[in-house]
């Protein structure tokens, strides 16, 4: 775990940044920027969302493929060639596909006029409608753009060098858009042109980093792929597809019948509530960026004893991480909220939801990584598959003003935040019974326990303490207090090797004490 771990420090620098930055622009840069108009800020989340969604299907799998041939394959020109050459033949199908079928793609967004409970709003919807059909160009171009990036952060991090992706998305996507919200803020750009330089971003990021690659990597361009097994490649690349696209359609479900039943200033709405509770899934993104070619080597040795260290240290180490995140979200979660504009302030219980099943969901580790690079592979399209299922169908129940559970409050944001929560909880529960049926490996340990104890006293222990109303004082307290509990608590109890071990090494550099 020394790669992991080291590199995992900094990647977990650049997701820490890349989550201040996320926390600025939605919290206030995006709820200030669009507070006039909310729906705007949802038409920009449903063209990333669509963008995101037919990405992983035009780039075939390719960058899973790449990642998981790329230690087997002596001639690495050639894996790379078709892995470029794939998205392009992808994208062209998209195209296509919309070329014959758009009539029936737009009518996907179309507002009904029924689902609105007054005109002005069903009006404010179909001129959102209208400026997304002026722009659907800007969609494929974000298809054509993410394609081509995550094959070439595919490519960064089988050559082990994952920090530079990492630092795009997290600290110039992130830092850039925030230049940009302040600058539609204050009226410098219109709406238009703000559109267009977010999506110029992401063009910027793939010739960074191609420059990053290419400019220490002597890659060839070649046609000649007789040194791979192009037939077993792809079929590999199909199956991962399959379960790429549904695991990210499930990824992003939520929002596009948010649309199509709530409109899209509603999507404006879930937006800030479900950046909030899924933070707690930034350590499980930080670990398994690195952990994935480790696994993947680990099994072309059929090392199962390394992957099984790996699964359990990153399900304690995602789990403690995860855990402190948690607890300062939802101990600050009403102050924090207090913060927004007022038609921002909502979405308390789609915080809760989507909190609690990130947090199960980094407590299960590396588990998705495991099976994609086995011999197992076939089994992530069939289960996202399922998931998909699931997901569409409790979207279906719990959005409308019909839902069974209404008395509860879990109908229209909130019930979309409870569907994706049964979900997570179904997928993950799913994955581990069978990684320990096949393999004979789970990630819980006693010290799994331990954590959830830890988690569980700070809370209580916070949660009893009377703080001052005024919110300026009492979110620092809070936060002041939980690392105070938290930190001191997790180091005395032993939990994590990995932790302890870093926080020794830190306090023996600058205080030449060591932690025992």
């Amino acid at each position: 775990m020394g790669i992991v771990r080291n590199q995992s420090i900094k990647n977990s620098i650049y997701f820490y940044i890349g989550l201040v930055f996320g926390a600025l622009s939605t919290i206030i840069f995006y709820p200030h920027a669009f507070n006039s108009n909310p729906e705007h800020w949802g038409l920009l989340q449903i063209i990333v969302a669509y963008s995101i969604v037919v990405s992983t299907v035009s780039h075939l799998g390719s960058p899973k493929t790449l990642i998981r041939f790329f230690p087997k394959v002596k001639d690495k020109h050639q894996l790379i060639t078709l892995t470029f050459l794939i998205p392009v033949v992808g994208f062209l199908l998209v195209l296509l596909f919309f070329i014959l079928f758009k009539d029936i793609i737009f009518s996907l967004f179309e507002p009904e006029i029924g689902r609105f409970h007054k005109f002005e709003d069903f009006v404010v919807e179909m001129k959102t409608y209208s400026l997304l059909k002026l722009n659907i160009h800007l969609l494929f171009l974000l298809i054509s753009f993410l394609s081509f990036f995550e094959v070439l952060c595919a490519l960064s991090r089988s050559l082990l060098k994952t920090t530079i992706p990492i630092f795009l998305k997290e600290v110039f996507l992130k830092g850039m858009s925030i230049v940009l919200l302040f600058l539609h803020w204050f009226n410098y750009i219109d709406f238009q042109l703000f559109l267009n330089l977010y999506i110029s971003l992401y063009l910027v990021m793939i010739l960074i980093l191609s420059f990053s690659i290419f400019s220490k990597f002597q890659y060839k361009i070649t046609f000649k792929f007789d040194d791979i097994e192009s037939k077993r490649l792809l079929r590999f690349g199909l199956y991962v597809l399959g379960g790429g696209a549904s695991a990210m359609l499930v990824s992003k479900i939520d929002m596009i019948m948010i649309q199509k039943f709530l409109g899209f200033k509603q999507v404006a709405f879930y937006t800030i509530a479900f950046f909030i509770g899924n933070v707690v899934r930034v350590p499980g993104r930080a670990i398994g960026s690195i952990a994935t070619p480790l696994i993947a080597k680990a099994w072309e040795r059929n090392d199962i004893s390394e992957i099984q260290d790996i699964y359990i240290k990153s399900s304690i180490n995602q789990l403690l991480v995860g855990g402190l995140i948690f607890l300062g979200v939802w101990l600050n979660i009403y102050d924090g909220l207090s913060l927004l504009p007022e038609k921002f302030q909502g979405g308390t219980l789609v915080v809760l939801f989507i909190a609690l099943s990130q947090l199960f969901n980094v407590a299960t580790g590396v588990n998705g990584q495991i099976i994609v690079n086995s011999k197992y592979y076939k089994f992530d399209l069939y289960s996202n598959f399922i998931l998909l299922c699931i997901t569409l169908f409790a979207n279906w129940i719990f959005i409308p003003e019909s839902s069974p559970l209404s008395a509860y409050h879990i109908v229209g944001i909130n019930g979309a935040a409870f569907a994706t929560a049964l979900s997570v909880l179904v997928f993950n529960t799913m994955k581990l019974i069978f990684l320990y049926i096949k393999m004979g490996i789970q990630p819980f340990t006693f010290n799994t326990i331990k954590a959830i104890i830890l988690i569980l006293i700070v809370y209580l222990s916070i949660d009893n303490i009377t703080l001052p109303e005024n919110v300026f004082y009492s979110l620092p307290l809070r936060f002041l207090l939980l690392f105070a509990l938290y930190l001191p608590l997790m180091l005395l109890f032993k939990i994590s090797e990995d932790i302890n071990k870093i926080a020794n090494e830190v306090w023996n550099k600058y205080f030449r004490i060591g932690i025992k």
